[in-house]
């Protein structure tokens, strides 16, 4: 009996337990498209983990392609086991409206400025520029 509680407890171990979820909002649909993954793992104790992640889009865009979830797992088949990262690939952004102005020319650069930093911190600068007392709001 003592052998078949360990060649039960090898197969649950080796069959790890991962469960992985994920779908993708309709691009047809005029909503706003999203890529989930989630994964979850129970343990051998019978204790579960779960990790879930999303990424969405503004209205008007879609995700053009295959949706992959990737997740990894540390300690695979032990009670310490835990989910190491979760990676969702959506796929090329198809889509997205192109911008046509607002009229006034200095909300235009700042948006314009906007686009063109690639640094977090260009862009968090521009931002809190713009948020001053009325904002850039303000100026319409």
């Amino acid at each position: 009996m003592n052998k078949l509680s360990v060649i039960i407890k090898g197969s649950i171990s080796l069959l790890g337990l991962v469960s992985v979820g994920n779908f993708m909002a309709a691009p047809a649909s005029a909503e706003q498209a999203a890529a989930r993954g989630a994964v979850t793992i129970v343990r051998p104790s019978g204790s579960s983990i779960s990790v879930s992640g999303e990424v969405t889009l503004p209205s008007g865009a879609y995700y053009d392609g295959a949706l992959t979830v990737a997740p990894t797992a540390g300690a695979a088949g032990t009670n310490q086991e835990t989910v190491t990262s979760l990676l969702i690939t959506p796929g090329t952004v198809t889509g997205v409206a192109t911008v046509m102005g607002s009229g006034n020319p200095f909300l235009d650069a700042a948006a314009k400025a906007l686009g063109d930093a690639t640094a977090i911190e260009d862009q968090a600068a521009i931002i809190r520029a713009g948020a001053g007392v009325d904002g850039l709001g303000g100026l319409e």
